[in-house]
């Protein structure tokens, strides 16, 4: 898994560990101008201002203090920055009897499906029994990538494309009552996150799974691509000011220079990072550890 994060990171690590290395290497000089560099790479991966202004304060505080001499000690003001700005997921009680229902949302192009199909594909790994909810009653290439992903996983697919998102989620949270599953994935159609009526539909369809399981839904993410920076972060605020999201998973991040988003959109939203997307393959969708993350993003400069 950590080898997976490390080479997904490659782009955006790369790009920034060079700078730091470059900023103390050798006889160069800590000075304003270096420090300045860093910033604006920082801002052009995605880390976002917040998390920048913080790194670039503790920087600037150190060298005064000459408490950073060399790479390790750059380092390790940059990873203890970088650390805290990572929300902690926390371990969710579920009702007795009732089971984790996971609402998957997000706009167009973002790899809503397949990351369903392959995170109901982890979870049957784990020994889980996985309902599918084809929400997605308008695209009918959506329905048929999830009803493979079913076959290719052995999950359960609830599909009735005859009917609304609302109904057919509402008649398929039925079905759990007659026969048990650990979880539940609710696919919906990828939406305009400026598009008022597509996302009031969102909060029927939330009102719906209450009526059927009142402690639901357990979960409600956003996925957000790796490469859509700034927008993956109003995406992010307006879904979350509808629905009031519990987690997002974060795809593409092998593809992209930007990586840095993961610890812009933590901090900004204090809401954690569930999973994140790091190739096309199965099993390259991941459970999130900051931890692993963090190192990993540092793991070549460490070894140097």
């Amino acid at each position: 898994m950590f080898n997976k994060i490390k080479e997904a990171l490659k782009k955006t690590s790369e790009k920034f560990i060079n700078s730091l290395t470059e900023i103390v290497t050798g006889k160069a000089v800590l000075d304003e101008e270096k420090v300045e560099s860093l910033e604006a790479i920082m801002l052009q991966s995605d880390f976002g201002a917040e998390i920048t202004d913080s790194m670039i304060e503790q920087i600037r505080k150190d060298m005064k203090s000459e408490k950073i001499r060399d790479v390790e000690a750059l380092v390790s003001t940059a990873r203890n920055v970088l650390k805290e700005s990572l929300i902690i997921d926390s371990i969710k009680e579920i009702p007795e009897n009732s089971p984790h229902v996971i609402l998957i949302v997000g706009v167009n192009g973002v790899g809503k499906t397949t990351t369903l199909g392959k995170l109901a594909n982890m979870l049957i790994k784990e020994g889980k029994k996985v309902l599918i909810v084809a929400g997605d009653t308008f695209r009918a290439a959506a329905n048929e990538q999830l009803e493979i992903w079913a076959k290719r996983s052995g999950a359960v697919i609830f599909s009735n494309y005859s009917k609304d998102p609302a109904s057919v989620i509402f008649d398929a949270l039925g079905e759990t009552k007659k026969e048990k599953y650990d979880y539940v994935l609710i696919d919906t159609a990828g939406r305009l996150h400026n598009k008022k009526n597509l996302m009031e539909e969102l909060s029927k369809i939330r009102t719906v799974i209450k009526k059927q399981i009142p402690s639901a839904p357990h979960d409600i993410l956003l996925i957000i691509d790796a490469n859509n920076g700034q927008n993956a972060l109003r995406q992010a605020e307006e879904f979350n000011s509808l629905l009031s999201l519990t987690g997002f998973i974060v795809t593409k991040l092998d593809g992209t220079a930007r990586g840095g988003i993961i610890f812009n959109v933590c901090s900004r939203f204090k809401i954690p990072i569930k999973f994140i997307g790091v190739g096309e393959g199965n099993d390259d969708l991941l459970k999130f550890n900051a931890d692993d993350f963090t190192d990993s993003f540092f793991d070549e400069i460490i070894k140097k």
